[in-house]
């Protein structure tokens, strides 16, 4: 896994401190974007919260998975969590180490009181000073919430002081892109009571069977609603959502005294393979949500589901257009987004997948609707980062894509021959392994992509086969 060095700078420690007027939690910030441009400690909030435990407890368990791995446990995982300000709410988002658990503490307007919100992303001091304080925070007295610099510290601070150097896996910045189309594909399968959530909640076990090492390769465990209730089962029969490896859910234990209800969000089922699943616990003003990979040994960042997008040069003119009628929307509407731009709504979704490799775009399943966030990271390096892309843009070059006029192709790699095929549904099967393994699941394969490639590149120059391509008995 390559890694690369982020640099954390902030003007001081977060802290929370009290007086007899209750508390403040102030959460410094590290460089960031706003809509005036780059800023080297936004403020986006000074305000009260209005249920202070639920909101601590929710930043706690958003600091849990930053500090966590649940596969290879051994192997150290440290990473301030992400905060965007979405002009009326607060996201605060982080992924644990091994990328397998995406969670996000979703602070909505009604969870925030007496200030407005700002508009920008950046990172937040979350250090272990103030998890211990915010573990120890008792009652309900009034919290003052501050996201950035107060006005005294940015008059009398020369520099920062708090420097903070964190390794940052290329693994990590895709799985940011991957778990946005992961989620896209979710519909809500099951909702459960306050009472209800709690009781299934603190039946699963909070760690993996058998130790650290044996869960990555455990049978996934499903459920189906049942009554009122969730019922466990070991088989996807109709309704059922995947749980795979269901003690990464400890997380969600930190809220479970403010919780009003659970939902529970997956894709349809998939032929019996272990999926991806999102669980969102909701409290006064607030969701917490985590979104599990569909296997504990397998990160969200080996998915594949940005592939497509990344290999159309459509979608990259059309991403740099829509990403200049983005505002940091809370709820991004792809149908007013296609009237802005002139654009159908499918070109915009590949456009919005685009842009979510470079971190700019996220998906909130409980409103059905990506949202806009500004991350350091460029589209480039995602493309750079994901090898299938490279290996298929190579045998497209290399002329060894061979199409014919049945919907088949051949294409040599490695010094074989594998056959792609189309079915009627548009999907693209091949005779090589990685099809044999996942069955598209994971995205498709080189050769499937370099064909795609290859019929975009003939669609667009009808008249005269392409440098890349060849037709059977043909020329390149």
């Amino acid at each position: 896994m390559s890694r690369s060095m982020q640099a954390l700078a902030y003007a001081r420690p977060s802290s929370l401190t009290s007086d007899p007027q209750g508390h403040l939690l102030g959460l410094e910030t590290a460089g960031g974007l706003t809509p005036v441009g780059p800023e080297e400690h936004p403020s986006f909030f000074a305000g009260f919260l209005r249920s202070p435990q639920a909101a601590a407890r929710g930043l706690l368990a958003v600091a849990d998975v930053a500090a966590a791995r649940y596969h290879q446990r051994t192997l150290r995982a440290s990473l301030d969590p992400v905060v965007t300000a979405n002009g009326d709410r607060l996201r605060f988002e982080s992924f644990s180490g091994c990328c397998g658990v995406y969670a996000r503490l979703d602070v909505l307007p009604e969870g925030l009181d007496g200030a407005d919100t700002g508009h920008g992303t950046t990172n937040v001091d979350v250090n272990n000073p103030l998890r211990e304080a915010l573990s120890r925070l008792a009652g309900d007295d009034p919290m003052h919430l501050r996201v950035g610099p107060d006005d005294l510290s940015v008059t009398t601070l020369e520099g920062p002081v708090v420097e903070k150097k964190v390794p940052l896996p290329d693994r990590w910045l895709r799985g940011f892109a991957e778990s946005q189309v992961v989620s896209a594909a979710f519909d809500l399968r099951a909702e459960l009571s306050a009472a209800e959530a709690v009781r299934f909640l603190r039946t699963l076990p909070r760690t993996a069977p058998g130790g650290s090492g044996a869960a990555g390769r455990a049978a996934p465990l499903w459920v189906v609603p049942a009554g009122a209730t969730l019922r466990p089962t070991t088989r996807p029969v109709p309704g059922a959502v995947c749980l795979p490896g269901p003690e990464r859910l400890a997380a969600l234990q930190r809220v479970l005294r403010h919780a009003t209800g659970l939902r529970v969000y997956g894709p349809a089922a998939h032929g019996g393979a272990a999926t991806a699943s999102a669980w969102e616990v909701a409290a006064p003003g607030m969701r917490l949500t985590l979104t599990l990979s569909p296997e504990p040994h397998r990160g969200f960042s080996g998915e594949g589901g940005v592939l497509e997008a990344l290999a159309t040069d459509d979608a990259a003119a059309d991403a740099e257009l829509v990403s200049v009628l983005l505002a940091w929307e809370p709820r991004i509407d792809t149908a007013d987004l296609a009237e802005q731009s002139g654009l159908t709504v499918p070109r915009v979704r590949a456009a919005l997948v685009r842009l979510g490799t470079a971190g700019r775009v996220g998906y909130d399943a409980a409103e059905a609707a990506y949202f806009h966030r500004e991350l350091p990271y460029d589209a480039a390096r995602a493309e750079r980062h994901n090898p299938r892309l490279g290996a298929a843009r190579t045998l497209l070059a290399d002329g060894d894509v061979a199409l014919r006029a049945d919907a088949t192709a051949t294409v040599t790699s490695g010094g074989r021959r594998y056959q792609v095929r189309e079915s009627a549904g548009g999907v693209l099967s091949c005779t090589c392994q990685w099809w044999a393994d996942h069955r598209g699941r994971r995205g498709p394969c080189k050769h499937a992509l370099a064909v795609r490639m290859a019929r975009r590149a003939q669609a667009a120059a009808p008249a005269a086969s392409t440098p890349a391509t060849r037709t059977a008995g043909g020329t390149r």
